[in-house]
């Protein structure tokens, strides 16, 4: 109940402190003790020889792992200073929180990071989920799961407040025309009515199914990538025993926002235009399926901010940004209970919360066979740069809607599954099934072979699950 400018600022003054205190640390390799570090410092009013004086009441903030996060900081290409200049110069945004956590969720305003409030369990969680989560990326930079910046606590009042900083996968300068959090359940997973009157509603799963039945169409090389990507992350959350996470997919179509555009004379223009010097810095949605940022290339992404092109049933050009949100969500015991309890009165299959391996293998195939498809009419795009995938999105104009032929039908549909996930084929392996093994593996085998792979699970001390369960 700490009000919001008051904890706004505690979060400024706090990471202002931390992260210029540790810039003056010498660089050196993450070990394993860095991950349980706990830093605390104690900002009086009045100020002390460390701290600046302030307007708000005595508080101590704490900050988790600064030399692990540091290390997540650098391995997303975030320097210091620009950290400190997005978090700390100008006033932290509020956003009304469209989930059901209630958490308090700001940005900053320069649109790059998310600073959300978490429960005492979650940030539990995220510390324990530190080494892992570390090895993973550093195997793997090409990631849709959330990008973790920072972990703090402001103690005030007797009260702690949890937050951490993450990465912005909806950016408000792109109109996104559609929402969705899609979880891949179908059990009550439609936007309420007190929802859909929003200006901007966050719609699910069955609103999808209903609204875009045909899916959202990717050219080969694009839903390739992404089909990859989201098949490495399902098998590293399920490794972590995370479930009821959800894909958060804006979609902002460039066909509608043109119509617009025209509607509204040319006048409106200027303002559609984005503050001059900003870019989507990190983190883009195009950038998590291609891992171009981590090698250090640039990924030109100025005309479409990072969005990933795609095409709806319509023909329409879409832009779309996508990331996995919600993953502090360990399937502990109030979840199973939930689960048990749901399904004594619903179709246990459907409900949204579910073992970690089967929501994972659920959540895998409404992704890759319902919400995004591959579409055969669009040229893929030679360079990865994503402008000529753009242009070849371009050819099919608003008014050439798919014949029905062109349509991906039901029957040649590739069935994506994540039990074949025991080797992944590379790019260029595409359409040859001899790569893949011709009987899935059983399904113990094929995650112990890509954990093994993908991280080591040993450092969470994850009780290994029974062939019988």
């Amino acid at each position: 109940q700490t009000t919001s400018s008051t904890l706004k600022g505690a979060i400024q003054l706090g990471i202002g402190y931390t992260v210029g205190n540790l810039s003056s640390k010498p660089e050196r390799d993450v070990l394993m003790q860095d991950f349980y570090v706990v830093e605390s410092i104690f900002f009086p009013s009045e100020g002390s020889n460390l701290t600046p004086a302030h307007h708000y009441a005595d508080f101590r903030f704490k900050t988790y792992a600064p030399v692990a996060f540091r290390y997540f900081r650098e391995l997303f290409g975030i320097r210091p200073d620009d950290y400190l200049y997005s978090l700390c110069n100008e006033p932290l945004i509020e956003l009304s929180n469209p989930g059901a956590s209630g958490s308090l969720f700001y940005v900053t305003s320069d649109d790059e990071f998310i600073i959300k409030t978490v429960m005492h369990k979650e940030a539990e969680f995220l510390q324990k989920l530190l080494p892992g989560y570390y090895m993973n990326l550093n195997q793997n930079p090409r990631t849709l799961l959330p990008k973790f910046y920072g972990l703090y606590c402001v103690q005030s009042g007797g009260k702690n407040i949890r937050v951490v900083v993450m990465n912005n996968i909806l950016p408000r300068v792109v109109k996104m025309h559609l929402k969705f959090d899609l979880k891949g359940s179908t059990y009550k997973r439609r936007a309420s009515k007190k929802e859909k009157e929003k200006s901007s509603p966050t719609y699910k799963d069955l609103d999808f199914i209903q609204d875009m039945p045909e899916g959202l169409m990717l050219d080969a090389d694009t839903f390739s990538a992404l089909v990859k990507t989201l098949q490495r992350d399902c098998l590293v959350l399920e490794s972590f025993k995370i479930m009821d996470y959800s894909l958060l997919l804006g979609v902002h179509n460039i066909d509608q926002q043109e119509r617009e555009r025209q509607s509204e004379g040319a006048h409106s223009t200027s303002d559609e235009k984005r503050p001059v010097g900003q870019k989507a810095l990190y983190s883009t949605a195009m950038e998590s399926i291609q891992g171009g940022a981590a090698r250090g290339e640039s990924i030109d992404t100025d005309d479409t901010m990072g969005g990933i092109p795609a095409v709806n049933g319509k023909g329409e050009r879409l832009l779309l940004h996508v990331g996995i949100i919600d993953i502090l969500q360990s399937y502990r015991f109030i979840k199973k209970l939930e689960h048990t309890w749901k399904a004594l009165v619903h179709d246990g299959d459907t409900v949204s919360v579910h073992r970690p391996s089967f929501y994972a293998e659920r959540f895998f195939k409404f992704m890759t066979n319902t919400v995004f498809r591959k579409n055969s009419s669009l040229k893929s795009s030679p360079s990865k740069k994503g402008r000529s995938a753009l242009l070849a999105v371009k050819m099919v104009g608003p008014t050439a809607a798919f014949s029905a032929s062109q349509l991906p039908s039901e029957k040649d549909e590739t069935q994506y599954d994540l039990r074949a996930a025991r080797s992944y084929p590379t790019l260029d392996d595409e359409g040859r099934p001899d790569l893949l093994p011709c009987t899935p593996p059983s399904f113990e085998e094929a995650t112990t072979a890509s954990i093994a792979t993908t991280l080591s699970s040993t450092s969470l001390s994850v009780p290994e699950r029974s062939p019988s369960e």
